[in-house]
C-alpha cells in the first residue's frame, strides 16, 4: 500500500473543511434589477423589526412571512436600543440582532439591514441615544467631526457583528443590502449647504466598511454613486432613481399607519395595498418592501412620536400577536405568486406603457420567448371594459390586473379570492367576565406613590428647567415644586400653567386638582386649573410627563419637554397675579418608586390591600399563565393611565382614559389615493380597543403580554397607575379564531396554483373556487355558519342572503368541508344551480374550526 504523504492529507482536510463553509455570492445591480449571483432578480420584502417582537416568535414571524410569499425581511437596528449608555452595549434577548439575522438565513430568505443609525421609525428619539444629546459641540445630521466620530462608530461596530458572523451575502451570508441614514432628503433643507456634505460622507463611510453589498438611502434623490436612492410612501410607481444605471426601489410601503393614544385607529385597505404594489412592478419597479409586514409592539419606554401607542400593529399582514390578518395577508400572498409568474419576462426587459382609454393604461414586457402584461384602471370610480390584443377584459375601477402570458389574468387586485378571518379576544373567565380573571390572585397589594419630593436625590434651582435636559429620559416623570404662602382666608383661584409637554398633573397640598394633557399633533398643553388656596403655605406639586420622545423632523432632537412656564398665580382676592416662574423651584427626577424598583415586585414595603380610583398608586398581585399557547393579552379596561410589568419586564405604558375623538371614522372605500387620515376606526373609544367575544358584545383595552414571558405559575405584575384606575376589572384575554369567511364571484380569476402549471396541461374550463384553511394542523371544520349562491349581501360576520339564492348552497358546503381542515368548492351555475339566469353571482361562505 502505498504511503500517503502528510502534506496530501492536510491539504485534504482543508479541502473538505472548505467545503462546509458557505460560499459568498455576488451581489450588484443595474438599471433594472439587484443581481444576485449574476442573475436578476424581482423581489418582495417585509420589514419586521426584531425588539418589536420576543426571540420565541421570531421562527414564526419569519416562516409566516415566506408562505406569505416575501423574498427579504427588512429591519431596522436600534442604536439606543444596543447601546443605552456610551461604549457599553447590549444585544441579548429581544436585542440579539445576529441571531434574528441567522434565523432569517436559516428560513432560506435575504435581509436588508437598515443601520441608519437614526430610524425614525416612532421609535423613542429616532432611535437615537440620549447621550448623544450631551456631547459637548454635538449637532445631529450634519456636517458636525463630534456626530460624524459616533455615528462612523456605531455604524462599523454593526457592521463588525455582522462581518464577524459570515452574515453578509459576499461571504455567504443572508444579508444583500444594507441603508445608511434614513429619509433625510426629506428635511435637509433645513441643515443649509452642511447637509450635501454630511451626505456625501456617510456614503462614503458606508461604502468603505466593504460589506461587499450595495448600500441604499431612501427619500435621498441626491444619493452619491454607488449608494442606490429609494422612495418611501403610499405609493411609488412613479418613482425614477437619480441614475439610469439603478434599480427602483421601494423601502417602505406603508401598509397602514402608526397609532397614538388619543386617535382613532387608522387602517388600509388590502385591495389599495395590492394595487400600488401592481402600479410599482407594472411601471419599472424590481424591489417592493411592505413597511411593516409585522409591527408587533412597542414594549418599555420605547415608544416615540411622542403619544405612539404601546401597539404597533399597523394594520400589517401579520397583527400585533403575528397571526395573519386575512384577507389581507392571503390577497398579497397571491399577488406576490403572480408577480413572480412574471419575474422572467420583468427583469428581460424594460416595459412599453401605452394607453387604452381615459385613465387606462397596458404595459408590455415583452422579448423573444416571454411576454407579460400589467393592464391598469386608475380611475376612482369607473369600471371599464378594454380590448387589448384582441381580448376583452372587465377592469374594476383602481386597479390592475396581471397577465403572465399577456393573455390570461391571473389576479386582480380589486377582487379578493382569499379568505377572510375573525380573530376575538376571549376572557379566560368565563364566570364573569367583568370581573378580574381566575388567573389574576385576589391578594393584591399596594405602595402609595408620595406626592412630590421624596428622593435624598431633589435639588433647587431658581425657575423652570426644561425636562429632557434634566432627566436625560431616565423617567418620563420630573416633579416640579413650590410653596405660596397665602394671606387670605381660603380662596378660591387659577393656576395658569403652559409646558412644552406632554401631560402634567397638579396637586395643591398633596390633592390632585387637574390635570393637561397634549397630543400626537400639539404635544404642548396650556391651562388653567382652579385651585382652594388654604390660609398660610400651600404646596403646589407639578408632575410634568413625557409619552416618548420626538422621532421625526429637522432638528427634533433639540425638541423639548416640560414646563417651561409662565406658571402663574392668577384671580387672587386683591385682583393680582403672582408669577411662580422664576421664583426657586424644587425638583425630583422620576418617581420614587422607580428609584426603589418597584417594577420587580421584590421590596417589603407592599401593604396588604386594594385602594381604587387613587392616584400615584403601585399595584402587585400575582396570577398563573393562563392555559394554551394562543396570543395572550391583557384587558385594562378600568385603568386610567400608567405602566405595566410582567416579571419585571414591561410591556409598555397604558392609557385607557384617553379616548379618541367621537368624529372622523367613517365607511372607507379602498378607491382613491389613500392616506394616514382616509380610513379610520375606534372614533368615541380608548386607542387600544379591541373586540371581545364573550357574554357580552363589548370593546376592552388590550395590552400584549408575550406568552415566554410568564412561567406556569406564581408571575408577579406590578402596575403604576397615575391618575386612577379599579384594578379588580383586569382580566386575561386569549386571541382565538372566531370565523372563516370567502366570498368568490363567478368572475374572479381562477386559483394561482393552477395558473402555474405548464401551459399545455392548463385546465381552462376550469372554475374560480373558495378556498377555507383552518389555521392550526390539529383543528378542522366544524361548522358551516353561512352559505349562499346567488346575490349574498354583506361581509364576514354578518353575511346576509340576497333575493337571488340557490337552496343547495349551505348542504354542499357541508358535505364539501366538514370534518377537514381545509375544503375547496368550485364557483358556478353547474355546481350550484342557476337561481336567477343573466345576473352575477357569487358564493359567500362562513365557517367555524375547532
Amino acid at each position: 500500500m502505498r504511503r500517503v504523504s502528510t502534506e496530501f492529507l492536510i491539504v485534504s482536510c482543508l479541502v473538505m473543511a472548505a467545503a462546509t463553509v458557505a460560499v459568498g455570492v455576488n451581489v450588484t445591480y443595474d438599471h433594472r434589477a439587484l443581481v444576485i449571483d449574476g442573475k436578476r432578480r424581482v423581489l418582495v420584502s417585509g420589514s419586521i423589526h426584531y425588539p418589536r417582537s420576543t426571540p420565541d416568535m421570531w421562527p414564526g414571524l419569519i416562516q409566516k412571512s415566506k408562505e406569505g410569499g416575501l423574498d427579504v425581511i427588512e429591519t431596522y437596528v436600534f442604536w439606543n436600543l444596543h447601546e443605552p449608555v456610551k461604549n457599553q452595549y447590549d444585544f441579548e434577548g429581544r436585542k440579539d440582532l445576529v441571531k434574528f439575522v441567522k434565523l432569517v438565513a436559516d428560513a432560506g430568505l435575504y435581509v436588508h439591514l437598515r443601520i441608519g443609525p437614526y430610524v425614525c421609525a416612532e421609535w423613542n428619539y429616532g432611535g437615537f441615544p440620549l447621550w448623544l444629546h450631551f456631547i459637548p459641540g454635538i449637532v445631529l445630521r450634519t456636517d458636525n467631526e463630534p456626530y460624524k466620530v459616533e455615528m462612523k462608530r456605531f455604524t462599523a461596530k454593526i457592521v463588525g457583528m455582522m462581518k464577524d458572523e459570515n452574515l453578509y451575502a459576499s461571504q455567504g451570508g443572508p444579508i444583500i443590502l444594507s441603508q445608511i441614514e434614513n429619509e433625510y432628503g426629506n428635511i435637509d433643507k433645513d441643515y443649509g449647504p452642511a447637509a450635501q456634505t454630511y451626505i456625501k460622507w456617510a456614503a462614503s463611510m458606508a461604502t468603505s466598511l466593504d460589506t461587499g453589498v450595495p448600500w441604499v438611502m431612501c427619500q435621498q434623490r441626491d444619493a452619491p454613486d454607488p449608494i442606490i436612492d429609494t422612495c418611501n410612501g403610499f405609493y411609488c410607481d412613479g418613482y425614477t432613481p437619480n441614475s439610469k444605471n439603478k434599480p427602483t426601489m421601494w423601502t417602505e410601503n406603508w401598509t397602514g399607519w402608526f397609532l397614538s393614544f388619543g386617535g382613532a385607529v387608522p387602517y388600509r385597505p388590502v385591495q389599495d395595498i395590492g394595487f400600488a404594489v401592481a402600479r410599482f412592478y407594472q411601471r419599472g419597479g424590481t424591489f417592493q418592501n411592505y413597511y411593516m409586514y409585522h409591527g408587533g409592539t412597542n414594549f418599555g419606554r420605547s415608544t416615540g412620536g411622542p403619544f405612539i401607542a404601546t401597539s404597533y400593529d399597523y394594520d400589517a399582514p401579520l397583527d400585533e400577536y403575528g397571526a395573519p390578518r386575512q384577507p389581507k395577508f392571503g390577497h398579497l400572498k397571491e399577488l406576490h405568486k403572480a408577480i413572480k409568474l412574471c419575474e422572467d419576462a420583468l427583469v428581460a426587459t424594460d416595459p412599453k406603457s401605452t394607453s387604452l382609454g381615459n385613465n387606462i393604461e397596458a404595459s408590455v414586457y415583452k422579448t423573444s420567448t416571454t411576454c407579460a402584461a400589467f393592464l391598469a384602471n386608475i380611475d376612482t370610480k369607473k369600471d371599464a371594459t378594454v380590448n387589448f390584443n384582441g381580448n376583452s377584459y372587465h377592469l374594476p375601477a383602481w386597479s390592475v390586473s396581471i397577465l403572465p402570458d399577456c393573455k390570461n389574468v391571473v389576479f386582480n387586485t380589486a377582487k379578493i379570492n382569499s379568505m377572510a378571518t375573525i380573530r376575538r379576544f376571549v376572557a379566560t373567565n368565563i364566570k364573569d367576565e367583568l370581573t378580574a380573571s381566575d388567573q389574576i390572585s385576589s391578594d393584591w397589594s399596594y405602595i402609595s406613590e408620595p406626592v412630590g419630593i421624596s428622593s435624598i436625590n431633589a435639588f433647587k434651582r431658581p425657575g423652570l428647567v426644561e425636562q429632557i435636559n434634566t432627566t436625560a429620559d431616565q423617567s418620563d416623570y420630573l416633579w416640579y415644586s413650590i410653596s405660596t404662602d397665602s394671606k387670605d382666608d381660603e380662596s378660591q383661584t387659577v393656576l395658569h400653567v403652559k409646558s412644552l409637554g406632554h401631560v402634567l398633573h397638579l396637586f395643591v397640598n398633596g390633592q390632585l386638582a387637574g390635570s393637561a394633557i397634549g397630543n400626537a399633533n400639539n404635544p404642548t398643553v396650556s391651562k388653567d386649573i382652579p385651585v382652594t388656596l388654604k390660609p398660610g403655605i400651600n404646596k403646589l406639586d407639578l408632575l410634568s410627563l413625557t409619552v416618548g420622545l420626538k422621532n421625526y423632523g429637522a432638528f427634533f432632537d433639540t425638541t423639548g419637554a416640560g414646563i417651561t412656564g409662565p406658571v402663574e398665580l392668577e384671580g387672587l382676592k386683591n385682583g393680582s397675579t403672582i408669577d411662580l416662574s422664576s421664583m426657586r423651584w424644587t425638583y425630583q427626577i422620576g418617581l420614587l418608586g422607580e428609584g426603589q424598583g418597584l417594577e420587580t415586585g421584590g421590596s417589603t414595603l407592599w401593604v396588604s390591600g386594594l385602594p381604587k380610583n387613587q392616584p400615584l398608586t403601585w399595584y402587585k398581585t400575582t396570577f398563573d399563565a393562563p392555559m394554551g399557547d394562543n396570543p395572550l393579552a391583557i384587558d385594562l379596561t378600568g385603568m386610567g393611565k400608567g405602566e405595566l410589568w410582567v416579571n419585571g419586564q414591561s410591556i409598555g405604558r397604558y392609557w385607557p382614559a384617553y379616548i379618541a375623538p367621537t368624529t372622523g371614522c367613517s365607511d372607507c372605500s379602498y378607491k382613491g389615493p389613500y392616506s394616514s387620515s382616509k380610513c379610520l376606526k375606534g372614533c368615541g373609544k380608548p386607542s387600544q380597543k379591541l373586540y371581545v367575544k364573550s357574554l357580552l358584545t363589548i370593546y376592552k383595552e388590550m395590552y400584549h403580554v408575550p406568552r415566554s414571558w410568564l412561567k406556569p405559575s406564581g408571575n408577579i405584575m406590578v402596575m403604576f397607575e397615575e391618575i386612577g384606575g379599579d384594578p379588580t376589572q383586569i382580566s386575561f384575554t386569549t386571541q382565538v379564531l372566531q370565523s372563516l369567511c370567502s366570498q368568490v364571484s363567478e368572475t374572479h380569476a381562477l386559483p394561482i396554483e393552477e395558473w402555474s402549471q405548464d401551459k399545455s396541461t392548463r385546465k381552462r374550463k376550469q372554475e374560480p373556487k373558495v378556498f377555507l384553511e383552518c389555521p392550526h394542523p390539529n383543528q378542522v371544520i366544524s361548522s358551516i355558519k353561512f352559505a349562499s349562491f346567488g346575490t349574498p349581501q354583506g361581509q364576514c360576520g354578518n353575511f346576509t342572503h340576497g333575493q337571488c339564492k340557490s337552496s343547495n348552497a349551505l348542504s354542499i358546503l357541508q358535505n364539501a368541508c366538514l370534518g377537514l381542515r381545509s375544503c375547496n368548492v368550485g364557483v358556478s351555475t353547474s355546481r350550484f344551480g342557476d337561481p336567477c339566469k343573466g345576473v352575477a353571482k357569487s358564493l359567500a361562505v362562513e365557517v367555524s374550526c375547532e
